[in-house]
């Protein structure tokens, strides 16, 4: 702590500072709180978005494992261009996820089986879902950081500024008290020793 100039000034820029710092704690108390509960509810997606990508692998890659032996699946699906735009949470900038497009690839529907046509739109909605969690996972990782911190300004306040602004403006207001009080006592003895004199001279 810096050293404490014992003055009137001085006095109100500490008082300023401890209304500004106890005005500014439920601030980030309540960002702290929205950030943690943005994370749980991005967690929720992602869980969601896992969930359904192992079902459908479950569900219908054992199939498209069987009957793809004579197929390159992978090359007739291919990203051409993930748009991501910008969301704000709490005031922090995240990335949000916009749109996928892939290339129109061009097979042989006569030398294709019809399942290829059924695989080709499951594995771009994989594909899609997956590209949605990883920028929810992006998501967290901002907030989590904007979250850390948040604590720390939190802390700060809690555990320096505000103690420190309330500690300087007792022992300022003790030293003003003493000046105020020493003051009084030196009137009193100059009174004192005025009221003397004029007795002194009225017995003279």
């Amino acid at each position: 702590m810096a050293k404490i100039r014992l003055t009137k000034n001085e006095l109100k820029k500490h008082k300023d500072d401890l209304k500004r710092f106890t005005r500014y704690l439920p601030t980030l108390e309540l960002k702290k709180k929205q950030l943690l509960m943005e994370i749980r509810k991005i967690q929720n997606e992602i869980n969601r978005l896992q969930e359904e990508n192992r079902q459908m692998e479950e569900h219908i890659f054992p199939w498209v494992g069987v009957f793809a032996q004579d197929v390159d699946l992978a090359s007739l699906i291919v990203i051409q261009e993930v748009k991501k735009g910008i969301g704000n949470i709490a005031g922090i900038d995240i990335p949000v996820f916009g749109s996928l497009t892939f290339d129109e690839v061009t097979y042989d529907f006569m030398d294709t089986p019809l399942w290829v046509d059924t695989g080709i739109d499951v594995v771009k909605e994989q594909i899609e879902r997956r590209v949605r969690w990883e920028i929810a996972e992006r998501q967290q990782e901002i907030i989590r950081e904007e979250l850390r911190t948040t604590i720390q300004r939190i802390k700060l306040f809690e555990e320096v500024k505000i103690p420190e602004a309330k500690e300087a403006i007792r022992t300022i207001q003790i030293f003003l008290g003493d000046l105020q009080t020493a003051s009084v006592v030196r009137g009193k003895i100059a009174k004192t020793k005025i009221m003397k004199k004029k007795q002194e001279a009225q017995a003279a």
